[in-house]
């Protein structure tokens, strides 16, 4: 059983968050991709000086870990477990903005069309995709998570998904992520990631030129309207 947090644990790892230049290098993060101190410095809008104390903080406190890269180090999220929190999170921003009078999503219409969520899509496109799967019973829900159908096993194994390695991996299998845009699940986990490797191996999805930000292509819109019956 993992011990449990008790409020001053909770308080330290809120303000890890709570200031606004360490707040935009976490989401800029978000993507998946590692970035350096330079590149995370000009995303906050901050000295290169200021960023490198906020990352120590951020790694120390276990949001961050550092990838070296020969005389280089870089920095990434600390794992999707971290990444799901940041993301919930992120979605009761959304919830509560309006009460303070701010608009719920101020992030372009380009990001909230299609983005990644750590190392799994979300966005418009990414409920849709969801809202496909459990509308062909190709998973299901089952306590906290899903579990993937006969049919949908017959289904992942044609999109080239290897189930029995995103079963493997030492996290959650399959299970909802809710959209920090849409307030609606996408498909987070294992699987989820999963199903974003093989849309970027298809060609159906490529990364776009900002931080967490994808684009389906031609070829994507067709093979998922086919497939799954997804309209992007």
């Amino acid at each position: 059983m993992a011990p449990m947090t008790t409020p001053t644990d909770l308080a330290t790892t809120a303000r890890l968050i709570g200031d606004p230049a360490r707040a935009a290098m976490v989401l800029a993060l978000m993507g998946g991709t590692a970035l350096s101190a330079g590149e995370l410095a000009r995303i906050a809008g901050i000295t290169a000086a200021t960023a490198s104390g906020h990352l120590k903080q951020l790694v120390a406190g276990g949001l961050l870990a550092v990838v070296p890269q020969g005389k280089h180090r870089y920095f990434r999220v600390n794992g999707p477990d971290v990444a799901a929190t940041i993301e919930g999170l992120g979605a009761l921003a959304a919830v509560t903005a309006p009460v303070r009078g701010h608009p719920a999503w101020r992030n372009g219409g380009e990001l909230r069309h299609a983005r990644s969520c750590y190392d799994h899509l979300a966005g418009e496109c990414a409920v849709a995709l969801h809202d496909a799967l459990i509308g062909r019973a190709l998973i299901r829900e089952d306590g906290n998570g899903y579990v993937v159908t006969a049919e949908g096993e017959a289904t992942f194994g044609k999109l080239g998904i290897d189930l029995a390695a995103a079963r493997n991996r030492s996290r959650i299998f399959a299970r909802p992520c809710l959209d920090w845009s849409e307030r609606r699940p996408h498909l987070g986990g294992a699987l989820g990631a999963a199903l974003m490797d093989a849309c970027l191996t298809h060609g159906w999805v490529r990364r776009g030129d900002k931080p967490r930000l994808v684009c389906f292509t031609p070829k994507g819109k067709q093979a998922l309207h086919e497939r799954l019956g997804v309209r992007i």
